[in-house]
């Protein structure tokens, strides 16, 4: 398919634990329309060993599917796609030696979400799909490794939980051979009814308004309940008590007839069930509507609005500063100077990277709600540990990393610092903090700044005659990066 050159599009790649998908878009305003949609079912799950790791045939699966995907993504550029993996990358053993072979095939970087991050693009991408409401809404949507429970109002969530139960993991452990027999079943529901239970008394009735079923199995549950005339509309309890019995009167997944359900989801149907009618029960919600969506179309909304300066990073970064109490005047002192330096260091910043340093630079004082001794240390482990919307795992690991190296001895950051563009970042950010050491507002003078294996540094004489102080830091900040092998060139001020 060839899009018009007038066309603006975007793109994302879901690497789920049921199927790889690859969604483009097209935008127009403010708005997404889908364009060309890809899925492979591949179960990816369901390819962990006992041991947890990612076996031989399912990685050999999977990189065939991303090197078609590379295929079609092949005319977009690189900041115009995202790609997205979930459960089955989060706690596969293997994972990161996979990833490393996946983004060699794909040509793009891949970003192992959390649970939160997915639960809050999954609402992010609904809240797109349905009419505006200030109404609290519940989403769950059954993946195949986890399911996410979201309650939230317009665009935002305010209560959410991922729970390592999925519809590939249930199928692995409990219909394995494609049986459906009763006791099969009943040990399938109260594994999930035990995992809700616990999150039960934040998400039952009461705390919202209307709740939908974002997922695949959402979606194919609800059509069968319609199609086979068990329920009237959407998922209800009624609904799911014909279709269980329906599924053990057949005995076994190649004896299911049923309108609406495609081969493809026959295998998984009753690991799907066994989540959805625990959700129904545990939560007492007497129906669940269907709607498209969930995780695609909020990365695709998540990308656009990066875009246009609305990007959730930065305001995820705001919500720190207030949580935490961070001095913003200096953060933002900090955070500006660091940009800007890192941008002058190399020849062709990325532009990532020239985000994380700035966010980092706001952040780095994050530690100090903790202590001021060692603050940099206890801020790199909130910025690695907390939970931070619009973050990826390799993102948020960066940032923690720059906050971690924002002071102190750099031998703690050495391994670190063998890419030049990391070097560059770390310098950058070192520098501003050096700088605004005052804490004061202050005339910045013009820093000359180059990072390849030696560094170039220039910055005025005359200022630095009547700032001895950081004249003498950054004397002891060159012989830091000399100790480690980066000789220090003096360029013009």
């Amino acid at each position: 398919m060839r899009e018009r050159k007038s066309d603006r599009l975007l793109a994302v790649v879901d690497l789920g634990s049921n199927s790889f998908r690859l969604e483009i878009g097209r935008v127009e305003g403010d708005q997404i329309y889908q364009l060309d949609t890809w899925r492979e079912t591949l179960r990816f799950g369901a390819g962990v060993d006992q041991k947890g790791r990612l076996t031989q045939s399912a990685m050999k699966a999977a990189l065939a599917c991303l090197a078609r995907f590379r295929e079609r993504l092949s005319g977009l550029h690189p900041a115009a796609v995202r790609v997205v993996a979930t459960n089955t990358f989060r706690v596969a053993k293997n994972a990161e030696e996979f990833v490393a072979l996946a983004e060699r095939t794909l040509g793009l970087p891949i970003d192992v979400i959390s649970g939160h991050e997915e639960g809050r693009l999954t609402f992010f991408g609904v809240a797109h799909e349905l009419p505006p409401s200030t109404r609290p809404r519940l989403v769950i949507d059954i993946g195949g490794g986890s399911t996410e429970f979201i309650i939230g109002r317009g665009f935002e969530p305010e209560r959410l939980e991922s729970l390592s139960i999925g519809c590939v993991g249930m199928t692995q452990r409990f219909f394995r051979d494609g049986s459906i027999t009763k006791a099969g079943l009943d040990a399938a529901e109260m594994v999930a009814r035990s995992e809700i239970e616990a999150i039960a008394g934040a998400f039952a009735i009461g705390a919202w308004h209307e709740a939908f079923g974002s997922s695949g199995t959402a979606v194919a549950l609800a059509d069968i309940l319609e199609q086979n005339a068990f329920s009237g509309g959407g998922v209800t309890p009624t609904g799911l008590a014909r279709l269980r019995r329906h599924m053990l009167e057949a005995g076994h997944v190649s004896r299911l007839k049923l309108n609406a359900l495609k081969g493809e989801r026959a295998p998984v149907l009753a690991g799907g069930y066994a989540i959805m009618g625990a959700a129904v029960t545990e939560l007492k919600i007497e129906r669940i509507d269907p709607v498209g969506g969930a995780l695609r179309l909020g990365v695709l909304y998540d990308l656009l609005g990066r875009s246009i300066d609305e990007d959730a990073r930065a305001a995820t970064v705001e919500r720190f500063i207030a949580r935490y109490g961070i001095d913003r005047a200096q953060a933002v002192r900090v955070g500006d100077l660091a940009g800007a330096l890192y941008k002058r260091a190399v020849a062709s910043p990325d532009a990532t990277l020239a985000k994380l340093v700035e966010w980092a630079g706001r952040l780095h004082e994050v530690g100090m709600s903790i202590s001021h001794d060692g603050f940099h240390k206890h801020g790199a482990y909130i910025v690695e540990h907390a939970d931070m919307p619009g973050f990826s795992s390799r993102e948020q690991g960066q940032l923690a990393f720059l906050v971690l190296a924002c002071r102190g001895r750099l031998a703690k950051v050495t391994e670190g610092l063998g890419s030049k563009g990391i070097r560059a970042a770390v310098l950058a950010l070192r520098l501003a903090v050096l700088v605004h050491h005052a804490r004061t507002a202050m005339a910045v003078p013009r820093i000359t700044l180059r990072v390849a294996h030696d560094i170039r540094f220039g910055i005025s004489r005359r200022w630095l005659g009547k700032h001895p102080l950081t004249d003498y830091l950054l004397a002891k900040e060159r012989a830091q990066w000399a100790e480690l092998g980066y000789r220090w060139r003096t360029a013009a001020g």
